[in-house]
């Protein structure tokens, strides 16, 4: 596995070498010979720039080191080029390290280059949604922030947790709009994904003191 990553990381050097050495071969020897220098050439050029080192991303996100990841990234000289999923995927952890840097400008940009390419999983689409719906409601926009919760539920939401977050943003959604039925729908959605963050327990006991006294 170590050995693939580093064929992944020098992929592109490698083909430039393996370029070199065909064009000497074929000058020498002629164009068969050199055949299989050009074809791993041309297989590792097009899979560099197509598919790119996102498999390398994996490991230094699960072990926090933000410091790779960003270089990893960095190393992603045409991100347009990419194949599309690989591409969502791309903006994604690149709008992720946005947010914890707090640039909700930056994130906001690339989680919605994400959304609009489409995520491979379902459940990527509809975390980056919930995000999304997040940031808008920080600005004061309900209605885009409802769309994107919205959007965010129907995609599917990967952890209880999350649900609960997006249950809970409906349910304040609906209390500003005085649809105190909906909200309450929407608040025990929240109560039943039973989260277990810390913040997110405070938020519900907080509602839950006042939501039954509301009409509806």
């Amino acid at each position: 596995m170590k050995f693939y990553s580093l064929i992944i990381r020098y992929r592109f050097w490698l083909s430039i070498v393996a370029v070199v050495l065909a064009v000497l071969v074929n000058m020498t020897s002629g164009f068969w010979p050199a055949f299989v220098l050009y074809f791993l050439a041309v297989i590792g050029l097009f899979s560099n720039f197509f598919i790119g080192p996102m498999r390398l991303i994996q490991e230094p996100m699960e072990q926090g080191n933000v410091e790779e990841v960003q270089k990893i990234l960095d190393s992603i000289w045409f991100p347009g080029l990419l194949y599309k999923p690989i591409r969502s995927t791309y903006y994604t952890v690149k709008g992720n390290l946005a947010m914890m840097n707090q640039d909700f400008d930056a994130a906001e940009k690339h989680l919605k280059k994400s959304s609009a390419l489409g995520a491979a999983m379902p459940e990527a689409e509809g975390a980056n949604k919930l995000q999304l719906g997040m940031m808008a409601l920080q600005k004061g926009d309900f209605r885009a922030g409802e769309g994107y919760i919205r959007a965010a539920i129907r995609a599917g939401i990967p952890d209880k947790e999350s649900q609960a977050v997006a249950y809970l943003s409906m349910c304040q959604i609906f209390m500003n709009k005085r649809e105190f039925r909906a909200a309450k729908e929407f608040f025990r959605k929240a109560k039943a994904m039973k989260p277990t963050t810390k913040e997110v327990v405070t938020q519900i006991k907080e509602i839950e003191k006042y939501i039954s006294r509301i009409p509806g």
